[in-house]
């Protein structure tokens, strides 16, 4: 069914040009007679039918003009009409909902009632009770100790636990470097024995009868070690034995032999440049380096650490001061207002407003004495040396003025000087030197391994010399004397007897004269050659070398963040100490004006010009613009101690010289 559209009133809603709600229905306006309110009939709305919604028979109504309150004053009619279309927007989205999504709407189930125990009901504080002490924890504030920065800076570097830690982290790597170059110190080494075998004789020529028997008393030495130069080791040996036996072909018994013999070993490719040792006594010289680096590192953050808490020390002591003075000052003013009451100038209210401000003045008093507590034992526990020091029981009392006078360090000489200074950097470089080290080392053992090898040695005997005739010949002498009878006999010549075998008469004697022996270097022999050792595949050293070279890499990777990071704690450093100058300055603005606001309120009450309320904003205003310009100028101190840490210029500002006992 199609509908004529309608002249439409201007009120009617219905106008694309009034004011009233326009309600839209398939992408026009449907052209029936206004009803009344909700008030006065039934406005149709809701979600429709599938049959009416394919008819386009969509019921809904508009207000009439006197609905919508065109009759009524202009300003409840503004007010109808916006509640109006809130109402109609809100049953518009509904229903469009309700079209899109035909999901059924789910029940809301009734809340579960939850049973809580009855703890302290209805609890008030008993405001008879007197408030507790004024007094610190284990401090006796009438014993004062004067403290200068400087003071506990030295304190803290001398008694801080961090700073005792780093300092025998130095010590340590001074041992470790002396043991490093152990690997070059000689050993001596000895060994002493007395053996004894038995022999069963089995040949005619074993010289005994049954067995033999060797009976031996060794000793031996030995020294050797390493070259610090050329990848070269040393060994000198020498033993002496004293032998008897029962051999009968044994011309001196016992007898002394003696041997000294020296052997070198030199690499000609591996480790002729670079071995082991020498690699560990270059690490332990890094080391030594970055442990110092490290201890300096350490005491810049001490430094630090005990700046900021020297300075929260005295913005808490500051800050309670503060607060003692708002206390009194509110006191005052509840002095002044119980007169006004009972001069009739004031409510009795007004009394009741000031007691509260005393008594929020008073616990603020308390939590300024908790925080000067708390600032107090962070910085005894920098430079306490230990849990039983007596600066533990007694009150710090800072001396030093808040420094009000910036270093002007632009940004380019800032960080110049944080490279230069920052000991992060120094450690960075001493790991990369490391690195390379290890790259020499494994690159090193992937050579071949060919070694020139010489030997010397001498050798000395002597001994007891048995019996002149030998038992070879003992036979043949006798067989000689009796062909000798005979051929006398028969007229002949006699045999000739043959040369005699006569030991040589520097081998006969003792143990001395062994040794004279072997001094004299008549017995000696030598020996060179060339070890060579190729492995078919070394990948334990190339595995190495890999590792090496990718660690490298990573460190180089690890300084160019740290370099980044040391960028940014400047800039930073820079902009904070910009900022708390700033701050100081409308710290101190707004103190100043907090003051004369305060005065010429007080002022203002006393003519009847001004109310309680008032004064008390502005002295609670007051004790908060004195906070915040105390808070700035220690900040301020705090900022210039950090843009030191940040510089690594701390140990030079505060005149700290760093030694290692």
């Amino acid at each position: 069914m199609i509908h004529r559209r309608k002249m439409l009133s201007p009120r009617s809603g219905l106008n694309e040009n009034s004011p009233a709600l326009q309600c839209w229905v398939n992408g026009g306006i449907r052209d029936r007679e206004p009803v009344k309110r909700a008030t006065e009939g039934h406005l149709i709305s809701g979600p429709l039918s599938p049959a009416s919604r394919a008819l386009g028979r969509e019921e809904r109504s508009f207000p009439s003009d006197k609905s919508l309150g065109y009759f009524q004053s202009s300003a409840s009619r503004t007010l109808f009409t916006i509640a109006l279309t809130v109402f109609f927007l809100s049953r518009l989205g509904s229903a469009v909902f309700a079209q899109t999504t035909p999901s059924p709407i789910p029940t809301v189930s009734p809340r579960q009632q939850v049973t809580v125990p009855p703890i302290a009901v209805d609890y008030r504080a008993n405001t008879t009770r007197p408030m507790p002490p004024l007094t610190r924890v284990g401090v006796d504030s009438a014993e004062q100790q004067p403290l200068t920065l400087r003071e506990a800076i030295a304190l803290a570097l001398q008694n801080n636990k961090d700073i005792e830690v780093a300092r025998d982290n130095v010590k340590i790597a001074e041992f470790d470097l002396l043991t490093a170059h152990g690997a070059y110190d000689p050993r001596l080494s000895a060994q002493s024995y007395f053996e004894r075998i038995k022999t069963p004789a089995a040949s005619f020529l074993s010289g005994a009868t049954g067995a033999v028997e060797n009976s031996d008393f060794t000793a031996a030495t030995r020294f050797e070690g390493l070259t610090p130069k050329a990848g070269g080791n040393y060994r000198l040996d020498f033993s002496s034995v004293r032998s008897t036996t029962n051999n009968q072909f044994t011309a001196l018994n016992p007898q002394y032999p003696t041997a000294l013999t020296f052997s070198y070993i030199q690499p000609l490719v591996r480790g002729l440049r670079f071995d082991l040792p020498r690699r560990q006594i270059e690490v332990a010289n890094k080391n030594l380096s970055l442990t110092d680096a490290q201890f300096r590192q350490r005491a810049i953050e001490v430094i630090t650490n005990v700046q900021r808490s020297y300075w929260d020390l005295v913005f808490t002591l500051r800050n309670l001061q503060i607060q003692r003075d708002s206390l009194a000052d509110a006191r005052a003013q509840l002095e002044h207002n119980r007169r006004m009451v009972a001069e009739g100038s004031l409510a009795p209210i007004d009394v009741v407003a000031v007691e509260t401000q005393v008594a929020n003045f008073e616990q603020a008093e308390f939590v300024a004495l908790e925080d000067v507590n708390r600032s107090e034992n962070n910085l005894k526990n920098l430079i306490a040396e230990n849990q039983q020091a007596k600066i533990w029981g007694v009150s710090i009392t800072p001396t030093d003025q808040v420094d009000l006078t910036l270093p002007q360090v632009p940004l380019p000489e800032a960080m110049k000087a944080a490279m230069a200074n920052r000991q992060e950097l120094r450690q960075s470089d001493l790991a990369r030197e490391i690195n390379l080290l290890d790259q020499k080392l494994y690159r090193d053992l992937t050579k071949p391994e060919i070694d020139l090898v010489g030997t010397y040695g001498m050798v000395g005997n002597a001994g007891t010399l048995t019996s002149a005739t030998s038992p070879f010949t003992a036979s043949n002498d006798q067989l000689r004397a009796r062909v000798n009878q005979l051929s006398t006999l028969a007229g002949l010549q006699p045999l000739t007897a043959p040369p005699v075998s006569i030991l040589d008469p520097n081998l006969i004697g003792g143990y001395p004269q062994s040794l004279g022996n072997l001094g004299s270097n008549r017995f000696n022999n030598f020996r060179v050659g060339v070890a060579i050792s190729l492995p078919l595949h070394n990948r334990t050293a190339e595995g190495q070398l890999g590792h090496s070279l990718v660690e490298g890499k990573r460190i180089a990777t690890q300084r160019e963040q740290l370099e980044q990071l040391i960028q940014v704690e400047v800039r930073n450093a820079l902009q904070s100490l910009s900022t708390a100058e700033a701050r100081l300055r409308a710290a101190a603005v707004a103190r100043s004006t907090a003051e004369q606001q305060y005065e010429s309120e007080k002022r203002k009450l006393d003519a009847g010009q001004s109310t309680v309320f008032l004064v008390l904003e502005r002295q609670t205003a007051l004790a908060t613009a004195k906070g915040n310009e105390l808070r700035a100028q220690t900040d301020l101190n705090k900022a210039i101690a950090e843009l030191q840490r940040a510089t690594g210029n701390s140990l030079t500002a505060n005149n700290v010289t760093v030694t290692v006992k």
